[in-house]
């Protein structure tokens, strides 16, 4: 999916509103109103950082809704239900940053070399097991092929290298990602 500097900034908004909204119990902006592309189902993730430190992060992998909705739904939910921390309080908004990471549909690998780190995330499953990590998370630890590879299985609850087994199914996709400290100039730069 293409998106415009202003798509961004429009995702970036609503997922911080709904998040906003979601906080003080008030009802959710509507998202029927924005661009028609925005309204095209679409998977994705928000991270929520405050002060740097990871938050909170959710998402939905498969497109079952449209992407204006996916945001607003996964922003809340990262924001307020994501079970590795306390939820983000309204103290903590102006140290708050929001990351929209849109997805591609996954695909499955065949051959583990098709794998580009920092390029693509991955999925692990099994039958009972399920681990997703976004592109960007091998790049901000160095992790090579294997160790992403390894770090997906620990993620599904599984030990490293299940996914050498045959029981073992691993996806790829792309995400764009994008956050609101993208679209913020340091001050003194006009």
């Amino acid at each position: 999916m293409q998106l415009s500097v202003d798509d961004k900034k429009a995702l970036l908004q609503l997922a911080r509103l709904s998040i906003t909204c979601a906080v003080q119990e008030k009802p959710l902006p509507r998202t029927d109103l924005l661009q028609q592309n925005l309204l095209t189902p679409c998977g994705a993730f928000v991270t929520v950082r405050v002060s740097g430190e990871l938050r909170g992060c959710y998402g939905y992998v498969n497109a079952y809704y449209p992407l204006a909705q996916s945001v607003q739904e996964v922003g809340v939910k990262a924001a307020l239900e994501d079970p590795r921390f306390e939820h983000i309080l309204l103290e903590e908004f102006l140290a708050m940053d929001v990351e929209v990471s849109v997805l591609e549909p996954p695909v499955k690998v065949e051959r583990i070399e098709e794998i580009e780190v920092g390029v693509h995330g991955l999925i692990l499953e099994t039958r009972l097991h399920r681990g997703l990590l976004l592109p960007s998370v091998a790049t901000e630890y160095g992790w090579d092929r294997e160790q992403f590879l390894n770090h997906t299985a620990l993620k599904a609850g599984l030990p490293p290298g299940a996914w050498k087994n045959k029981n073992v199914t691993i996806y790829k996709f792309t995400a764009e990602k994008f956050a609101e400290s993208d679209f913020i100039q340091p001050e003194g730069i006009t």
